[in-house]
């Protein structure tokens, strides 16, 4: 078994290929195949996905929703990580300077934190004098759009998927972005049955790996929930493709009895990176993700390290668009 270190997953990415705006519509987006079985490489549409799926294979979607957690009060930033209660929550904060231990910051003329702890990354726990869902919090709720792209409240919407509903991610699971109900329609009429997954992603799956040594990295755990009629899906599926890492990450932390599933809730921090052996996940749909990233390692392990490399070359140098409202590939 190959050993690999962090500059293992580096790549260069010209700045004009970071996409800023999704495409329009949705499901017009390109996507690139890659059938594992040869090597070959598809350049298509996304609305062409049905094409390439393998027959009758279920799709199985992270349906959570992105909440508008970061809270803007005019120079001063909270981000929301984590909510303990009503009031009380853990997040990142900017400028730091500002929120001192034990200080009580006026945010507005009528919201007041406390700051209650400082973590050594220096993650915040506050406590509002309001509750999070008070009327004077709305005005300065943004959406958590990634540092690479310009904040713009008129895409929040392009931020969520057509099939989201509980809110809990920090971050959209963006290979979701692409589908249309239009599309989802036609591809379960083709026989591809659909099933929701929930996994609310957190920051930790993008935070940045420190380490060279790639197994010394540790991910932050998040929640994910599996329904008893997505359970009855999973157990009946002859073959499953992913649609998303997120999903990836739920499906592959499912216990292994023979794929069969049971509803069930809980957190994981399933770390996927060359080596894993993959138990639940035939097929996955991805967008291209940053260098160095735990995300690309996931795509290296799925579909083999030089191959990771030859999937981005061909991408880059066919002016693909990346990151979160980039364009989408579909492992096979």
């Amino acid at each position: 078994m190959r050993s690999f270190t962090l500059s293992d997953f580096d790549y260069e990415l010209p700045a004009e290929h970071i996409a800023q705006k999704p495409a329009e519509p949705r499901d017009h987006a390109r996507l690139l195949v890659y059938r594992r079985s040869t090597g070959e490489i598809t350049d298509a549409v996304f609305h062409q996905l049905g094409a390439f799926l393998h027959p009758g294979t279920t799709l199985v979607m992270n349906n959570s929703r992105v909440e508008k957690a970061r809270l803007l009060f005019g120079n001063r930033e909270v981000f929301i990580t984590h909510t303990h209660n009503p009031h009380t929550v853990d997040a990142m904060v900017r400028p730091g300077r500002k929120f001192k231990l034990g200080r009580e910051v006026q945010l507005t003329e009528s919201i007041r934190a406390m700051v209650n702890h400082i973590e050594d990354d220096g993650l915040r726990r506050l406590t509002f004098n309001l509750p999070l869902d008070h009327p004077a919090f709305e005005p300065h709720r943004n959406t958590p759009f990634p540092p690479y792209i310009a904040p713009d409240e008129s895409l929040a919407g392009r931020y969520q998927t057509v099939y989201a509903k509980p809110e809990g991610s920090k971050a959209a699971p963006t290979a979701g972005l692409h589908f249309t109900t239009k599309l989802l329609d036609e591809l379960r009429e083709a026989g591809h049955p659909t099933a929701e997954v929930t996994l609310h992603v957190g920051l930790g799956t993008f935070a940045p790996v420190k380490t060279d040594d790639i197994s010394a990295h540790k991910l932050h755990t998040e929640s994910w929930m599996v329904g008893p009629q997505a359970a009855e899906k999973l157990s009946a599926a002859k073959h499953i493709t992913a649609v998303g890492t997120t999903t990836t990450r739920v499906l592959e932390s499912l216990p292994d009895n023979g794929r069969r599933f049971s509803a069930g809730a809980g957190d994981t921090g399933i770390y996927i990176k060359p080596g894993y052996r993959f138990r639940h996940t035939d097929s996955m749909i991805t967008n291209f993700h940053l260098p160095k990233s735990t995300l690309l390692m996931m795509i290296a392990a799925f579909a083999g390290y030089d191959e990771m490399r030859h999937i981005y070359a061909h991408a880059i140098q066919k002016n693909y668009r990346f990151y979160s409202f980039g364009d989408a590939m579909l492992l096979i």
